[in-house]
């Protein structure tokens, strides 16, 4: 396929009068921009313009991790998908994702990690989206500057803003944020990614050859240019929050300057407004109340089987608990009448005890009567 823009590949990268071929100093930024709020659907998003580069990022999270043996219940997981469009660079890409890609995701998942608080989301995620439109060198700290001013974006805590920012060397020159040219002819490239709120090096790379002291001066520069993408920054996520304040100022304003005439109109609509809603509602609430009472009465008027059911088995229940009742009554004076037969048996038997001991004593005495009268032998004679 032929190359429609051929790319440079000589190793000149100064211009005679010893600026690089673009016109900065050895120390200084390619032109960089950045804003916020650029993608409505996601949590945050960022837009950043670094050189020829246009990168969009997005977060989407914290939310439900997918799949779910991945969560981790101490603390939440960062993903970041880095991806380069088919027409970013001079050659068309292949769609899919390559091994280069899959290795400055990583990385700039591991730039990001410290500085976010992971353990406040258990069994959740956050994702990053990293979109290149269009490459033009040093495009993996520039992504790692546009997923931080994302994350600002969407309210995840931080505790503190990164920076993605390179230095390296071609034609025996240390630079600061090398151009695409001079990252592909250059004999080193150290991408870093700082943290700001304490200089400390999130992320280090390093490619070529280097004395220690083209590499602290490099550390310099980097250093330089970050704090100047780190103002920007601030400055993007404060004009976000003044444009809010500005447009409701501007809609207080206009409330606040309309005619007497106009303001009373408009109050008397709004007015006008609620008692209709108001009015609405009460109808509705009524209706409701008259469906709810015509079937009532429907199955007050037409009782439904079941309910005949029911009331059959508690008439059936109450004729079987007064047998019952009827029956406990008839025992219980059946057990009265026994008891009392019992008692006058017993006391007609303790009556007639002494009868027969009167009538045994009287036989005794008729016995004793009929000895006496008999005369004895002597008398006899």
């Amino acid at each position: 396929m032929p190359i429609l823009v051929p790319e440079p590949h000589d190793e000149i990268c100064f211009r005679e009068d010893g600026k690089r071929l673009d016109g900065r100093a050895v120390d200084e930024l390619r032109p960089f921009s950045c804003e916020v709020g650029v993608i409505k659907n996601a949590q945050g998003s960022a837009l950043v313009r670094h050189g020829g580069n246009l990168i969009y990022a997005a977060i989407y999270g914290p939310r439900e991790v997918h799949p779910r043996h991945l969560a981790r219940p101490d603390k939440g997981i960062l993903r970041v998908y880095y991806r380069m469009a088919t027409f970013s660079v001079h050659e068309r890409k292949s769609p899919a994702p390559n091994r280069r890609e899959n290795e400055i995701s990583k990385v700039i998942r591991e730039a990001l990690e410290p500085v976010l608080f992971l353990e406040a989301y258990p069994d959740s995620q956050i994702e990053i989206y990293i979109e290149v439109i269009a490459a033009d060198g040093g495009t993996r700290c520039a992504s790692t500057t546009a997923a931080s001013l994302a994350l600002a974006d969407a309210g995840i805590p931080m505790k503190s803003m990164v920076v993605g920012v390179a230095a390296g060397k071609a034609q025996g020159r240390v630079l600061l944020d090398l151009g695409d040219k001079e990252d592909k002819v250059g004999q080193a490239d150290i991408p870093c990614v700082v943290v700001m709120k304490d200089k400390s090096i999130s992320l280090l790379q390093f490619d070529g050859e280097m004395s220690l002291e083209e590499m602290k001066t490099g550390f310099e520069y980097v250093l330089k240019g970050a704090e100047i993408i780190y103002q920007k920054q601030l400055e993007a996520l404060r004009e976000k929050y003044n444009k809010i304040t500005r447009e409701a100022e501007i809609e207080d304003s206009a409330v606040g300057n309309l005619p007497q005439n106009e303001q009373k109109s408009i109050n008397e609509s709004q007015n006008a407004q609620d008692s209709l809603q108001n009015t609405s509602q009460i109808d509705e609430q009524m209706k409701v109340q008259n469906e709810k009472q015509e079937i009532n009465n429907d199955h007050k008027a037409e009782p439904s089987p079941l309910m005949e059911n029911s009331s059959a088995i508690n008439e059936s229940q109450k004729e079987v608990e007064k047998g019952e009742v009827e029956e406990k009554s008839k025992d219980e004076k059946s057990s009265e009448e026994n008891i009392i037969k019992s008692s006058e048996q017993s006391a007609n038997s303790t009556d007639d005890s002494p009868k027969q001991g009167e009538n045994q004593s009287s036989q005794e005495e008729q016995q004793l009567n009929t000895e006496n009268d008999s005369p004895s032998g002597d008398d006899q004679e």
